[in-house]
Formats: structure tokens, sequence, C-alpha cells
């Protein structure tokens, strides 16, 4: 991580606990998908690449417009003030990998997937 960072020491504590990952996408219509901490991959200049099988209304939304918001957190991790759970909110753009290196790495980590959603983080903001 470097001293510009987008997402700071906190997130990728969250990442190493599971809860749920809520991805909102508007274009077509609003729409929100799931998915989890555990399957969120961050890459070494901060995108967060994710397994995609369904997302097929997020797919729609991000070919009108990429703009997308994550959530995620953990109630065990520590928050501001010792709060007991700390989450995040996510503002960034989308697009969708269907071939490659990046995207026959994570179908070796999640034989499932489809698709990749790659994720370019443009704000990281923790809410507790």
């Amino acid at each position: 991580m470097s001293e510009n960072s987008k997402l700071p020491e906190k997130f990728f504590e969250v990442l190493q606990h599971e809860g749920v990952v809520s991805i909102v996408s508007w274009g077509v219509e609003t729409h929100v998908a799931n998915t989890w901490n555990s399957y969120l991959v961050v890459t070494e200049d901060e995108r967060i690449l994710i397994p995609a099988y369904g997302f097929r209304k997020t797919e729609k939304n991000v070919n009108v417009n990429s703009s997308v918001k994550l959530t995620l957190g953990s109630k065990d991790v520590l928050g501001y003030k010792d709060y007991p759970g700390t989450g995040f909110l996510i503002d960034g753009t989308a697009k969708y990998i269907t071939s490659g290196e990046e995207y026959n790495s994570m179908k070796q980590k999640f034989s499932f997937l489809t698709r990749v959603l790659e994720i370019t983080v443009e704000t990281a903001k923790q809410m507790l």
C-alpha cells in the first residue's frame, strides 16, 4: 500500500473477516447485488476484482453508467472510538473482464465465475 493509497489498512483488516458486500448500480434501473468480503481481491494498484456469476442487472447498468457504490463491513473489526464493528462506503467505476491474465487468475480462485467485475476505487470512506 502506497502513501497515496485510497484504501486504508482498516479496509484490508475488514476483508480478513467475512461479511456481506453490497454493490449498488444504476443506469437502466437501480439495482443492489451482494457478494462476500472473502470474494474481493485487491490488486496492487487498488482495483477491486469480484468474481461474477450472476450480476446480470449490474452488468446492464454498468454498460449505461459505470458508477457504482459498494458497502462492506465486519462486526469483528474495531471502528472509531473502539466501536464494535466498522464498515466502508466505496465509490468507484466498474467494468467487466471476460479474458486475460486477471480473469484467468480469478477463475483459478473462484471456479464458478463467468466474468470478473472490476472496480476502480475513487473514494473509500470508513463509516463507523
